[in-house]
């Protein structure tokens, strides 16, 4: 059975958001490199996580230029990070990422 793109989608913005918050991706080139997906993907993925009340924030690192810093969760909205963790193998095979 073919999966909707709606929930690739959700799925893709979930394993995001908890590559940032459990720090094992928390740069573009990084989530590139975690994902294989292409910038632009991996640049609105970013963008579209406050539609799931996700509170993603760039933080630039001190006395550093041109987007030296990092991303990181601030708020989760009603998403349960721990289900996340609990079910990163089934939200890894469905999207086919590593």
């Amino acid at each position: 059975m073919e999966t909707s793109k709606t929930k690739t989608s959700f799925y893709r913005r979930l394993y995001v958001a908890w590559l940032i918050d459990s720090g094992a991706a928390t740069s573009v080139p990084a989530i590139m490199d975690a994902t294989g997906m292409p910038r632009r993907t991996a640049q609105d993925t970013l963008s579209a996580l406050g539609e799931l009340d996700i509170e993603c924030h760039f933080a630039q690192a001190e006395g550093e230029r041109n987007n030296a810093g990092h991303y990181e969760i601030r708020d989760w909205g009603a998403i349960d990070k721990r289900w996340i963790a609990t079910n990163l193998h089934q939200i890894k095979a469905v999207l086919g990422y590593p």
